[in-house]
């Protein structure tokens, strides 16, 4: 099983609505969803991607 961490989090009322809407289309948990999205916008692990 992989090492996990546990963060709290605040999102506006309507980042969130977005989230859950979101994850009901895709069928996934809303952690799932974050998580999801949260790779795409980082791309590939180890990618040579430095920001400017």
């Amino acid at each position: 099983m992989e090492d996990e961490k546990w963060i709290s989090l605040r999102l506006p009322t309507h980042l969130h609505a977005r989230l859950v809407e979101a994850a009901r289309t895709d069928r996934r948990s809303l952690n799932s969803e974050i998580i999801h999205l949260l790779e795409v916008a980082l791309g590939p692990v180890g990618a040579n991607d430095q920001s400017p």
